[in-house]
């Protein structure tokens, strides 16, 4: 009793033990000490520890803070195309600049398997530098999106988790001027009992006026920094010390702040010139260049400031704006512009979260033509403005918006390959109609036999080697594991060409059979077909293995699927690396830019196949096992037979590309690939003997060939109904 006792004891521990590894294995704290500290941030020499409220850690430089390291999943969906997260570190600045992204722990298995992980690496690495208020303003589309052919959906999912997870890092920690979103909690109210007033020290001391001073040497250095000729051979004129533009801006519609630099009756005509929900900020300026430009004429708009908070900005017009006389504050500078900008109700301003106004500097290229550059002044409102803080939201606990940002993201997908579903829709649909109207679109031998050349051409450049949409036993394998660790569509819907092609092969195998995709819209089964065609064509000998010998080598292939369905149960990443059977990857993915072992295995099997017409797709191929087993359901037996068929007649057994007709005539549907030749035959009148002998027997009774209305057999079919002609 005792000894069973520990055992239960040992085997409850050892279980928390595992699931303690398990959960640090997919931390940040995990993995941040295989990282040096200065790959987050140039400089940097340590990083701190996690903090309990939000999940990042601060990456120190002389012990200060100069960024915060976070982990993408720890904040976003990051399930890519294995069905597993993508773990990615990055490090984001006060700014809101990623300064460091490395990418620490994946299983996808195209990139595992097929695509060098430096290049992963390399790709993920170049986000240093992304500005995620840009992002903030654009709606996460302000920079290119570098694809690697191959690797799309993982692609896709990196750059989201990036974009979406810095953007929440950073409205969590109140950088570079953005905020949290509303939705994530109650605002912070201003405390409008506080009517107290201050002087312009101890305004500019506290925070309530913030101040941004350019010169003349900083502007010119900046257009210098961006390599226009044009912009650097006009420079500001002046010496560099002399003050290009210092701007101030404060929050005047908070009652302390404006009773301050305002003045009592100038607050008072400001609260009666703001309707309900309405803010304002008082910008003051003087130096060179005007933030409100020498261009604005009355109905215009203010086009050289704007104030951004989170993905929202405002541009001022005339009749948002007020010159102010002087500032009222003790010990206030002397300024040439005093305006009070007007923040309408609708802009959903939140004054109590940080913000920023945008300055735009601009320098004449040309006689009408100009050049730009930004800068920031941000703001934050003094705690001491502010009521209490309620409990802070947490930023990572969010089903509801995550959902709908990775709904978000497979429908921009979507969006962006419209073209290509619209091809592949037209390709499932001329390929429907062929199996529904197999007797006419195989009644002329030399039009079907170069539309299938034409439609297997189309299905090896379009669907493989340029939209990337092979099936594979991988997508079996990753369907399994997501229905034993929570099933989801979103990873299944990231790659639109893919998931539509399951779907047809779903519906095919009810009606058709493996055959439907095997046959036509295999990418791999089309570049072997193409090449024993060319092969054929340079009279390269064809082998026929004999019946007894091709039928025992068929059950290889369900062999394979098995082994490879009961390892993913084992190890789904263990299946994907022996899922390499498959030629696919190299083959049609990667168009054999590979390491040599995997290109010297796909060619060779190319090589076989010039002999041996489909070799791998009729031995050794998983997925087609795979489909053969559920297609046993079809409800229909669509490939037209005669009685003579097999007895005594074995012209279509000895014509079947893949050997899939047995000596009796029966036709196996787990091997065939509805290729339709034997529906070719079927109607021939030069092979078929069934067809020979009723034409001459129609010759005979005199009997001619007339138009057959749709869906019927040809007139000179053996089952027409015979036409006499008097």
């Amino acid at each position: 009793m005792v000894v069973k006792r520990a055992i239960h004891i040992f085997i409850i521990s050892f279980a928390f033990c595992l699931a303690a590894l398990t959960a640090q294995a997919d931390s940040l704290a995990s993995f941040l000490p295989d990282i040096d500290p200065a790959e987050l941030a140039p400089g940097a020499d340590a990083v701190g520890p996690v903090r309990d409220d939000v999940p990042v850690a601060p990456v120190l430089k002389d012990g200060e803070t100069i960024a915060w390291a976070f982990l993408t999943s720890d904040f976003v969906g990051t399930t890519g195309y294995s069905g597993k997260p993508i773990h990615v570190v990055a490090a984001i600045d006060d700014d809101a600049v990623l300064t460091g992204v490395k990418l620490v722990k994946h299983s996808e298995p195209i990139v595992l398997i097929g695509i060098p992980n430096s290049r992963m690496v390399e790709l993920t690495e170049g986000y240093a530098g992304l500005d995620l208020k840009i992002e903030a303003e654009t709606g996460g589309e302000g920079h290119d999106l570098d694809i690697i052919s191959g690797a799309t959906v993982t692609i896709m999912v990196i750059d989201d988790s990036l974009v979406r997870g810095g953007l929440k890092v950073a409205r969590a920690l109140g950088l570079g001027g953005l905020s949290q979103v509303q939705a994530t909690g109650p605002r912070r109210e201003i405390d409008m009992s506080k009517t107290d007033t201050y002087d312009w020290a101890t305004l500019s001391g506290d925070g309530s006026i913030r101040r941004m001073t350019l010169d003349v040497g900083q502007i010119n250095e900046a257009f210098e920094a961006t390599g226009d000729a044009r912009a650097i051979a006009r420079p500001e004129p002046g010496e560099p010390d002399d003050t290009f533009i210092d701007m101030h801006m404060a929050l005047v519609s908070v009652p302390s702040i404006g009773k301050s630099l305002l003045g009592e009756a100038e607050y008072q005509n400001m609260v009666n010139w703001l309707d309900e929900g309405e803010h304002a900020i008082l910008v003051l300026g003087r130096g060179a260049y005007s933030f409100k430009g020498s261009g604005y004429v009355r109905g215009g708009i203010f086009d050289r400031i704007q104030l951004i908070q989170g993905d929202s900005s405002v541009r001022f017009f005339d009749r948002q704006q007020r010159r102010l006389g002087e500032v009222a504050a003790p010990g206030a500078p002397t300024f040439t512009e005093l305006d009070i900008f007007k923040i309408p109700a609708d802009a959903e301003f939140d004054p109590t979260a940080p913000f920023r106004l945008q300055l735009l500097v601009q320098r004449a290229v040309g006689a009408v033509e100009k050049t730009f550059l930004t800068f920031d002044l941000g703001y934050k409102l003094p705690e001491q403005y502010l009521l209490p803080a309620a409990p802070a939201p947490s930023v990572v606990d969010d089903a509801t918006g995550e959902a709908a940002a990775k709904s978000a993201l497979w429908q921009r997908i979507w969006k962006d390959r419209t073209v290509e579903i619209g091809v592949l829709g037209a390709m499932l649909l001329v390929l429907t109609a062929t199996f529904f109207f197999q007797f006419h679109a195989t009644m002329n031998a030399r039009v079907f036999y170069w539309f299938r050349i034409g439609f297997l051409t189309m299905t090896l450049f379009f669907i493989g080697w340029y939209a990337n949409a092979q099936l594979s036993v991988v997508n079996i394998m990753a369907l399994v594991g997501s229905l034993r660790t929570g099933f989801t569509w979103d990873a299944f819907l990231l790659d639109p060409l893919v998931f539509i092609q399951w779907f047809a092969v779903a519906a095919a195998l009810l009606f058709w059979g493996r055959g439907a995709y095997c046959g036509w819209l295999c990418p791999f089964g089309a570049l072997q077909e193409l090449t024993n065609k060319i092969a054929r064509a340079l009279k390269v000998p064809q082998w026929t293995l004999p019946w007894g010998l091709n039928e025992r080598l068929w059950p290889i292939k369900y062999i394979i699927f098995l082994a490879l369905f009961g390892l993913s149960i084992v190890s789904i990443p263990l299946a994907e690396h022996y899922a390499e059977i498959e030629p696919f990857k190299t083959a049609i993915i990667l168009k054999f830019v590979r390491e040599w072992p995997f290109v010297v295995f796909a060619v060779s099997l190319l090589v076989i196949g010039l002999f041996i017409e489909r070799f791998y797709c009729r031995y050794l191929c998983p997925l087609g096992a795979a489909l053969a087993i559920p297609a046993r359901i079809r409800m229909f037996d669509w490939l037209e037979r005669y009685n003579e068929c097999g007895n005594p007649c074995q012209t279509c057994r000895n014509e079947c590309p893949v050997q899939a007709i047995h000596p009796t005539g029966k036709i196996n549907p787990n091997e065939c690939v509805t290729c339709l030749h034997c529906q070719v035959l079927y109607q021939s009148e030069s092979k078929c003997p069934v067809v020979i002998r009723q034409m001459k027997r129609r010759a005979k009774t005199g009997t001619v060939n007339v138009k057959t209305p749709l869906g019927q057999p040809p007139a000179n079919h053996p089952n027409a109904k015979p036409q006499n002609v008097s």
